[in-house]
Formats: C-alpha cells, structure tokens, sequence
C-alpha cells in the first residue's frame, strides 16, 4: 500500500524518481526500492517524503483519518512494523524456496549420474556408420563428458548453499 501510494503521488505531482530522490537527498534507487517494495522509507525520511509530495504522512500509509501528532506518530510506527514484518515473511518464503531448489538440484545430479554409471557408456558399443546414430552417439559422449566434469563443482556449490540457507 505504501510503495503504490509513493508511486500515485510522485507521478500526480509529475516527479521521476531520480528528481524526488534529489528532494530527499537519496539515490534513485532508494526510491526504486520503495515503489517496488523492496523497503520502507524510516520515520524521519517518510515525514520528509510527504512533504517533498506535499501529502499527509497518514495519506501516504492509506489513512484519511486526521488525528493528533501523537497518534499520527504510533500510527506510522505500527504501519512500518506491519510493513517490515511483511518484508521479513517474503525475505524468509524466497530463502525457502531458494533451500529447497537446491536440493532439489542435488537430488537430480545423483540421479543423472546413477543413470549414467548404469547404462555403462553404451555408445561405446554402437555402429556409427549410421550417420544418425553417429551425431546421436557424439552428442551422448559431449553431454555424458561435460556432465561427469562439471556436476561435481555444481553439486558442491549447491551442498554449500543448502547449509548456507538452512535456518
């Protein structure tokens, strides 16, 4: 809510992000990140971000309600606590997914490999003055060489990333 409220108010008062960013003595991609959702303006900079977009801070966070400086004050304070926690939720669902991929990735090298040690390079074996079975036979031996190289420093890099992204 408050990135799109961000984003309809700079755009109403027809600033680009690198001239609001200017305003507020950021960079660009500060901005970026709070349209896109990526973070959230602290308390002070959200005060100066609703006067650079000369809007009410509660405006700003999806409140029309006019209350004192005090309320407006834990008002904001919960909203960013909501809206943080929300940030730690995704934070914590990609590194999941992330964990999960990688074993996922583990699971299917062990068993290309267990594939590969039981069909025993059975091209070894073929007649190649067939010419479709000769580029067929080729290519077997290309991926079966690449793979038997380059699948061990995947599989290690993602066993070290599983660790890496446990909790």
């Amino acid at each position: 809510m408050l990135n799109e409220n961000i984003k309809t108010f700079r755009k109403s008062k027809g600033l680009s992000q690198a001239e609001l960013a200017i305003k507020l003595n950021v960079v660009r991609q500060t901005v970026s990140k709070w349209e896109n959702g990526l973070s959230v303006p602290d308390s002070d900079m959200l005060i100066s971000l609703s006067e650079a977009l000369e809007t009410p801070v509660s405006t700003l966070l999806g409140e029309a309600v006019a209350a004192s400086k005090v309320d407006d004050l834990k008002t904001i304070s919960e909203k960013l606590e909501m809206i943080n926690l929300q940030l730690a939720q995704r934070k914590t669902a990609r590194r999941k997914t992330f964990h999960w991929l990688l074993i996922a990735l583990c699971a299917v090298i062990v068993t290309i490999f267990a594939v590969l040690v039981v069909l025993n390079s059975p091209y070894s074996g073929w007649d190649y003055n067939d010419p479709e079975t000769a580029v067929f036979g080729a290519a077997f031996h290309a991926f079966e060489y690449l793979f038997v190289r380059l699948a061990p420093v995947v599989f290690i890099g993602a066993v070290v990333g599983i660790f890496l992204t446990r909790k």
